[in-house]
């Protein structure tokens, strides 16, 4: 009797502990990374675009200086230099 009732105890424990688990509090959430300084500068936008327009300007430079006119064709080619600067100008001042 005396161990059918320890048993009995021990499923009455067992069911008990499995019923109602101990619940652990949450962790409070990580905190976000704060920028190395407060007042860092932010990326420049669309460095591609300006580093285009710079080579397209270096480009440019070159053949108003060259010593030939490569077959006819210096002139157009500053031209479409001209045309390709403008458009990208006109793409950063849409971006603001």
């Amino acid at each position: 009797m005396r161990h059918w009732l320890l048993s009995a105890f021990a499923i009455v424990v067992l069911v008990l502990a499995l019923t109602f688990p101990l619940s652990a509090p949450a962790a409070p959430p990580a905190p976000k990374p704060q920028p190395a300084t407060p007042a860092a500068a932010a990326p420049e936008p669309h460095p591609e675009i300006r580093d285009a327009i710079a080579s397209l300007r270096h480009a440019r430079e070159h053949l108003d200086h060259a010593a030939h006119d490569f077959g006819g064709h210096r002139v157009e080619a500053i031209g479409a230099i001209d045309n390709a600067i403008k458009q990208l100008q006109i793409c950063l001042q849409y971006d603001s």
